[in-house]
């Protein structure tokens, strides 16, 4: 498949790989060798988002990175669910495909439900977790989110997000705390696969997905105790105006365990903080092998 025109190619120097899949065909990026890092994007983004943790780690590691069908340089089909559980379904075709044992798994945004969702179903294979600024419960209580969803789930918010291409264009800018990060070189960077409106059907599902998919979010909590033997790492962004800091207290109440990071920065942290989040998860790896 051709490269598009507009992907920068010295951000982004990685080699494209394609996996026919039931819907269309999985874009993910393999660099490195060694263990195995599998990085999960969430919306309106793609592996472009960790592009920088890929450059360094893979030097010691493999790391593969997906674009969800819908997203980034995957095929963006009209005739697939886009729910949660087959979106987890995809990437346990990818780690099937690729045959990946021992895996820190490491999850942004809804990356964290999806990849979550492949863990529950194969705790064996993970090694462990590295979760940024995500969940992975109902989120019926928390009623901005829910009454957002509800609006952009709408007739409405479908026009908005498939006719103005919404999530790229306006949220996602707006979920940055150090706004002098996202040049309009790196904004290109992520409305470029939805330059037309058939391609921004995905990012209006995830807009439906928070108040529409409750009862996925409540199968993966109910099996949060799988999570308690898994290292895990949460770096969290305290400056996000997307999801609540009451999150970051629900993951230290869900997995005590866990290490904590806390930067201020948005929602994006990988763009915001690029250097600090691969040596936290450089070091996270090493520290707990």
């Amino acid at each position: 498949m051709e490269t598009p025109a507009w992907l920068n190619r010295d951000e982004y120097p990685f080699k494209h790989n394609y996996l026919p899949i039931p819907n269309g065909h999985l874009h993910y990026i393999d660099e490195g060798q060694g263990e195995p890092l599998l990085f999960v994007h969430g919306t309106p983004t793609w592996s472009f988002l960790w592009r920088n943790q890929v450059k360094e780690l893979s030097r010691n590691y493999r790391c593969i990175a997906l674009d969800h069908l819908g997203f980034g340089l995957s095929s963006k089909p009209r005739d697939f669910s886009y729910s949660l559980e087959d979106h987890s379904s995809n990437l346990q075709f990818l780690v099937n495909h690729l045959g990946l044992d021992k895996v820190t798994l490491v999850v942004h945004d809804f990356g964290g439900p999806i990849g979550l969702g492949w863990v529950m179903k194969n705790p064996e294979k993970v090694a462990r977790l590295v979760v940024l600024n995500s969940w992975m419960w109902p989120l019926t209580e928390v009623k901005p989110m829910m009454q957002g969803s509800r609006l952009f789930g709408s007739g409405f918010g479908k026009f908005l997000y498939v006719n103005l291409n919404f999530s790229p264009r306006f949220l996602l800018p707006k979920a940055f705390y150090k706004k002098e990060t996202l040049t309009k070189p790196i904004h290109q960077q992520y409305l470029g696969p939805f330059q037309k409106r058939k391609e921004r059907i995905g990012t209006w599902h995830f807009a439906k997905a928070l108040a529409g998919e409750t009862a996925f979010f409540q199968g993966l909590y109910h099996q949060r105790d799988l999570l308690l033997d898994d290292p895990t790492l949460i770096i969290w962004g305290k400056q996000d105006k997307l999801i609540p800091a009451s999150f970051l207290e629900k993951w230290q109440e869900t997995l005590p365990l866990s290490k904590v990071v806390n930067l201020e920065t948005g929602h994006f942290v990988q763009e915001e903080a690029p250097d600090t989040v691969t040596n936290a998860i450089q070091e996270f790896v090493k520290a707990s092998r």
